[in-house]
């Protein structure tokens, strides 16, 4: 069994995990205010103490503690690796993502902090001692929690200083600052799901403001910018630095691969890495051993920053280099894990190469020095990398077909290792060389050929993680997302391919709880006649370009394993609907459905979108005959329409 500590986003978000496995385990938050369904799950309120906790994991036989609670429940935290130690459980660590380049310019150009337009410590009673520095009369506003309260008793019991407190508006908040004597009138509320700081800004001038770093999640650093755009100091309370965990992860992929090492037949199937990641990680190998020449050939695993921000291992096979007079060249080779699903690239070896030209330095000895913002990647294909040969994919023709998301992925990464060394390396382009032996001969068992893309393989991945293919146990997990969607009792259902299509429609239903809304992957026939069998009476169906032309023919499952793109299908709609000789031609030539959207006019594209709806409703409407589908169709930018 496995016991979760959440309360917060992250705890929500591990037990989105763990119930990907259909296996029952714990959930424990202090009070019973978190409004969440577990499936598997049976739910825990109230507070453990390290004798109650020992106990309790004893008679449960628990075997894995998760510690997603908030980053200040100091105690809590305390007790949870206490009793971790003292019974030999593993304890996993699930930490929130911190963007700590705002503290850049100290370590950079060594500025005094006292110059920064902000203040900040690690402790509450350093910054408690600092806040006693402002002027007398200066108002103050508190974003720090109602359990903060009586820690800054000492300032707000003086009369030299007014103090504002934003608080949850619910009974238990409000009885925790009527115990510690806070003044009624002094609070002010706020609801999780909406961001009211704008406004109190305005209503209270406030001279400083007061905020945990709470935290991408927390949405730390938007309300540190919305306090200094507003021209009040922000005073912040650094995060503590959490100890005596075996383990520390900071999102669902990473907490995902590391309980399918620790527990490998904990879920059904095994996710896997693309090769954006794969090529990710040898960037960062590659450029240790660029600066550091005595490190030895190696194997150990990476950290590698996904683009959702978090961060995952991938073990590197090789790390090699040749330093000269004219330039420096350093490689790392990491292999492809596609997990379970069946992936032809599975296996391969990705390997990056870092060139700096010592020539191109010497030609720049006048040039501004570079940082880390503005250092220069050029990107080429090696062996095993597809040429792009047709445009529409979004590449240069002519060059390496490796697309825009892991290109920006390596370049993050890359601009994560020269932080701290730029100043030392030759002020150059680093030239990024990705080559994969034997790629070319898998390439002729992909689409590559047919999309243009020749003499390789493509180095793609939007997330950087591969979702694990199996029809029937991706199904599964949908059915479970869809009964737990139910649960709810959220007036709609919302269903799209994935996040990136979520994005854009939560903005239309912002009523509807985050568990509204499940991914079909593919499996669009699939889950809408899920929705049928649980009576959900509205569903809508969020769907991009890419699938809403497959669909649009009939299609119900829209991979490209099993489907592609039809040009004769898409030009009979065209012409029904109008269009000219000259826009039904050009769809002969586009390579990827979403050039759509740029080949039509405008005066010919809504027309066709609204044919093309129509013709998902034909094949849709008929899989919930008693329910109500709205089916919506999001350009690339996020516009949608029905």
């Amino acid at each position: 069994m496995i016991l979760i500590f959440g309360g917060t986003t992250e705890g929500r978000a591990a037990v989105n995990v763990i119930e990907e496995a259909g296996k029952p385990y714990y959930y424990s938050t202090k009070g019973d205010e978190q409004d969440i369904y577990l499936h598997h799950g049976i739910r825990l309120s109230g507070a453990m103490t390290r004798r109650t906790l020992k106990a309790f994991c004893r008679q449960n036989d628990i075997r894995l503690l998760i510690d997603a609670a908030h980053p200040f429940a100091e105690k809590l935290h305390d007790t949870v690796t206490d009793v971790a130690h003292d019974l030999g459980i593993p304890c996993i660590r699930y930490e929130r993502i911190y963007d700590r380049s705002y503290l850049n310019p100290i370590f950079e150009d060594n500025c005094d902090p006292d110059d920064l337009p902000f203040k900040f410590e690690y402790d509450n009673r350093d910054l408690l001692r600092e806040l006693k520095k402002e002027k007398e009369g200066h108002r103050f506003l508190f974003l720090t929690g109602v359990q903060s309260i009586a820690r800054f008793k000492s300032l707000w019991t003086k009369k030299k200083y007014e103090c504002y407190f934003r608080i949850l508006d619910r009974d238990s908040s409000r009885e925790i600052a009527r115990q510690a004597g806070f003044p009624e009138d002094h609070l002010v509320y706020y609801h999780p799901e909406t961001e009211n700081l704008p406004q109190l800004l305005q209503e209270l001038s406030p001279q400083a403001v007061v905020l945990k770093e709470s935290g991408k999640s927390g949405g730390f650093t938007e309300k540190k910018d919305m306090i200094l755009e507003y021209g009040a100091t922000p005073y912040i309370l650094l995060h503590p630095e959490l100890e005596y965990y075996d383990i520390t992860v900071d999102g669902v992929n990473s907490l995902r691969r590391t309980l399918e090492k620790m527990l490998p037949d904990y879920f059904p199937l095994r996710s896997g890495l693309t090769t954006g990641s794969c090529a990710a990680a040898a960037a960062i190998a590659a450029f240790r051993k660029l600066k550091n020449p005595i490190l030895e050939d190696f194997n150990r695993n990476i950290h590698t920053v996904l683009p959702s921000g978090e961060t995952i291992e991938i073990p590197c096979q090789s790390v090699s280099g040749t330093f000269s007079d004219e330039k420096i060249e350093v490689s790392a080779t990491v292999i492809k894990d596609g997990g379970d699903d069946p992936d032809v690239t599975s296996g391969l070896p990705i390997v990056t190469t870092l060139t700096l030209n010592l020539a191109e330095a010497k030609q720049a000895n006048n040039a501004p020095v570079q940082t880390p913002e503005t250092w220069e990647f050029v990107f080429h294909g090696g062996p095993g990398v597809g040429t792009v040969t047709l445009p529409g994919l979004g590449l240069e023709v002519g060059g390496p077909a490796i697309n825009a998301t892991p290109r920006q992925m390596i370049i993050d990464n890359l601009r994560n290792c020269i932080r701290y060394y730029y100043r030392y390396l030759p002020n150059a382009p680093i030239h990024v060389t990705i080559s994969v032996p034997g790629g070319e001969e898998v390439a002729a068992r992909t689409f590559n050929p047919r999309l243009g893309v020749v003499g390789g393989i493509s180095i793609i991945g939007t997330s950087g993680i591969v979702k694990p293919f199996s029809s029937e146990a991706f199904v599964r997990s949908i059915r479970k997302e869809m009964e737990v969607a139910r649960a709810t009792g959220a007036c709609r259902i919302v269903i799209n391919s994935g996040a990136k299509s979520e994005k854009y429609i939560r903005n239309l239903y912002p009523e509807l709880p985050p568990q509204a809304f499940v991914h079909y992957g593919n499996f669009i026939g699939e889950t809408i006649g899920i929705a049928a069998e649980l009576g959900i009476s509205r569903l809508t169906l969020g769907v991009m370009m890419g699938k809403a032309v497959k669909l649009a023919e009939g299609h119900l499952d829209t991979h490209s394993k099993k489907v592609t793109m039809n040009k004769e299908f898409l030009k009979e709609i065209a012409r029904r609907c109008g269009c000219t000789p000259s826009s039904i031609e050009a769809i002969d030539h586009i390579i990827l459905a979403r050039e759509l959207w740029n080949i039509l006019p405008e005066t010919e594209l809504q027309a066709f979108c609204s044919l093309l709806i129509e013709q998902c409703h034909r094949h849709c409407d008929v899989l919930l005959p008693n329910g109500e589908l709205t089916i919506l169709l999001i350009t690339e930018e996020g516009k949608i329409i029905q």
